[in-house]
């Protein structure tokens, strides 16, 4: 059985001009001990994934689906069995830890909160596991009495991670963990996440609309368009040989190091991702893709077999794309 499974998972919010779809049928799953990257553009989906895999969506957001933690479906527990499963069986990373953390409150308090809530540790005990906590992540235990803003943003990065870990969750989902730190803490940060997720058996969502650090991080990768997953599969091969446009246009935005053509001119993409209220008919992407078809406007995708793929029950990597279907490599 999956640590965690997504079986058709769809997020609605409702608004006064109507309903606007956010995620659109999406069916994953992750391992124990595995890591799960989800990539894509802002307004691809992925955030808002995310906060449902916990039910942290605002009330004007409609979820529906099957979102099974070891078996048990998030979506429809009771608000006192999701409480007991938060921090404790999963945990959050947010984007922003400047936001997350609470500005008037001490660094060790609020790392030890978790611990209490639950019934975990109280007092002197408490005290050690978060001077315990501090230094797995690579930070002395005194800084437990410091605020947020006496810290760097790395080092609140690395507080976040604390806190997630607390109560040996065996899920953390990051969101975004390192989108506002420079390059050399980035490095960090992730190699800290990685280790400790191999050190811990622990599975790990990240969410990024970085596919070079998803492919360094990650065992899997599952690319997000308009809501939808596009492409799927082991990291390193969907970061090296995408198979869908959209793919392929995210893992080449970025420059080779010692290539300088693709450093002075790197390729990007145009226009802009679709209106989630108003979607275009077949292929989202049809509007924005350089190899489009015409029949990517009206006929509608699905997750196709990428080559020695192809007869499988099970495949390892697929992408969403007609060149995909008719056995077609992208021009």
């Amino acid at each position: 059985m999956s640590l965690l499974e997504l079986r058709d998972v769809a997020v609605t919010y409702r608004s006064a001009a109507g309903d606007v779809p956010a995620v659109r049928g999406v069916s994953l799953s992750l391992a124990e001990g595995e890591a799960l990257g989800v990539a894509g553009e802002s307004g691809s989906g992925k955030s808002t994934l995310a906060m449902s895999l916990l039910r942290l969506l605002p009330r004007d957001a409609l979820v529906s689906g099957e979102i099974l933690l070891d078996g048990e479906d998030v979506l429809t527990m009771s608000w006192g069995r999701l409480r007991a499963v938060r921090w404790a069986s999963a945990s959050l990373v947010f984007q922003g830890a400047q936001h997350a953390l609470n500005p008037v409150r001490r660094i060790g308090d609020q790392i030890a909160e978790p611990l209490r809530v639950h019934g975990m540790a109280t007092g002197a005990a408490a005290r050690r596991r978060t001077a315990e906590l501090l230094e797995q992540v690579g930070l002395p235990a005194w800084r437990a009495r410091g605020y947020p803003h006496e810290l760097s943003g790395g080092q609140r990065q690395r507080v976040m991670v604390a806190m997630a870990l607390a109560c040996s969750p065996r899920l953390i989902v990051a969101d975004e963990p390192t989108t506002a730190l420079d390059v050399m803490i980035q490095a960090q940060v992730l190699s800290l996440i990685r280790s400790l997720v191999a050190g811990h058996g622990i599975g790990l969502v990240m969410i990024s609309h970085d596919l070079s650090v998803l492919a360094a991080t990650c065992d899997r990768l599952a690319v997000m368009y308009a809501g939808r997953v596009v492409e799927s599969g082991p990291s390193r091969e969907v970061f090296r040989d995408a198979r869908h446009p959209y793919g392929r246009a995210l893992a080449e935005a970025f420059p080779t190091v010692g290539d300088p053509a693709s450093r002075m001119a790197p390729r990007g993409l145009g226009g802009d991702p679709p209106d989630p209220a108003h979607l275009p008919a077949g292929c989202s992407f049809h509007p924005r893709c350089p190899v489009s078809l015409v029949s990517c406007a009206s006929e509608p995708v699905e997750l196709w077999p990428v080559g020695r793929n192809r007869g499988r029950a099970e495949a390892s990597h697929t992408a969403a794309c007609v060149h995909v279907r008719a056995h077609r490599e992208i021009p």
